[in-house]
């Protein structure tokens, strides 16, 4: 094993970052996931290049590389693979549930309520013309059913963690660059895999899985680096002036007359940049990181304040937040589109839907602490 990531994984502890970004990511994947809503006007995809997905993807590297490699520490690789495959199962058996429940419910209010033109939005026309091939291609990872695609891409990564938790741990620049030639390779020759009935998964994991790399190197290399990087003040002006001109790119996407105004940069916010994972998407993640890690230190006070505590909790609870903002997200989208879609409307049901989220992560986080408790015995 590569001694310097078994001294930091040996110095590491969980970081508290880790829950706030995963939490507010997790808000904002909600807010995003519903169509014609003022609310998300808030959420970072509108103020640069990189959005909720690239923040989550990120930093769930990190915090894995950090949790499974302090148990490859203690009990070994062998038993530390088994409960990345235990991980990934579950994550499995939450998407095939939202699947199959997500269609039904989608193919009921269509049908109940004349609003057919929700089964081609939500990408499941499939289930009318062809059920048991969606359900059977949707059980394969190969339907696109919208909003589900982020859980699809988690698993994809998830599955190969074991042989890039295996490589960090023992060259971990071999591995980032191993990364990033796949990348690299994935955008050039357009590697992908298939989705059913046509086109390829809406998160290309090829070029997406360097997020996670990048991450995981991060939290057993970069430690050091992060030290010295922060020292450099010409850097962070950099990281600054990167994340304007991304500002100022993503509202000219928006605002024709701005975009006339500017020279072309060869930047096209397009759903392919997406996909594939642009460039200039990297680059723009990494100046927020280096930003947001000089501004906001590990023993950050607020990190412990009330205020902050039900965002974090999302983010400690990342799994069920997750699948219960789809749900959320496509019920709130109903109610916009069957009553009225005013502006107050907009702010009531997302304000509704973060609180369920809120409250259910604190449920599941209870409830688990009740499972931990030790039973008294009879007659103690």
């Amino acid at each position: 094993m590569n001694l310097s990531a078994k001294k930091i994984l040996a110095a590491r502890s969980l970081d508290p970052r880790v829950d706030l970004l995963r939490g507010i990511a997790n808000w904002f994947l909600f807010l995003d996931h519903v169509p014609h809503n003022v609310v998300n006007l808030i959420t970072l995809r509108n103020f640069g290049f990189s959005g909720a997905t690239d923040v989550f993807v990120f930093v769930t590297g990190y915090a894995a590389a950090i949790f499974f490699g302090r148990m490859a520490l203690e009990r070994g690789f062998v038993v530390t693979s088994t409960r990345i495959l235990r991980r990934l199962w579950q994550l499995y058996a939450a998407y095939v549930v939202l699947f199959v429940i997500y269609i039904e419910i989608i193919g009921n209010v269509a049908a109940q309520y004349a609003t057919t033109e929700i089964i081609d939005e939500y990408n499941v026309i499939g289930i009318v013309d062809h059920p048991i091939k969606t359900l059977m291609h949707g059980l394969m990872l190969q339907a696109k059913p919208l909003n589900l695609d982020v859980l699809q891409l988690f698993i994809g990564l998830l599955a190969a963690f074991p042989l890039v938790l295996w490589a960090m741990m023992h060259r971990p620049n071999l591995a980032l660059a191993g990364s990033i030639g796949l990348y690299v390779a994935s955008r050039l020759f357009d590697f992908s895999l298939p989705s059913f009935p046509t086109g390829t998964w809406y998160f290309n994991p090829f070029c997406w899985q360097l997020l996670s790399v990048l991450g995981a190197w991060f939290a057993l290399s970069g430690p050091k680096l992060m030290f010295a990087l922060h020292r450099l003040a010409l850097l962070r002006a950099a990281a600054a002036t990167y994340l304007v001109f991304a500002l100022v790119m993503t509202l000219a996407a928006h605002a024709p007359a701005l975009a006339a105004e500017l020279p072309d940069f060869g930047i096209s916010l397009s759903a392919n940049d997406r996909e594939n994972l642009a460039s200039y998407r990297v680059l723009h993640l990494l100046a927020l990181a280096l930003l947001f890690t000089y501004f906001v230190p590990r023993d950050w006070a607020p990190l412990r304040s009330k205020l902050l505590q039900p965002v974090m909790k999302c983010g400690e609870e990342w799994l069920t937040s997750l699948c219960v903002g789809v749900f959320l997200s496509f019920a709130a989208h109903f109610l916009l589109i069957t009553g009225p879609n005013s502006v107050a409307m907009q702010l009531l049901v997302s304000a509704i839907g973060i609180a369920m989220m809120t409250a259910i992560a604190y449920y599941i986080s209870w409830s688990r602490r009740q499972d931990s408790r030790p039973v008294l015995r009879a007659g103690a």
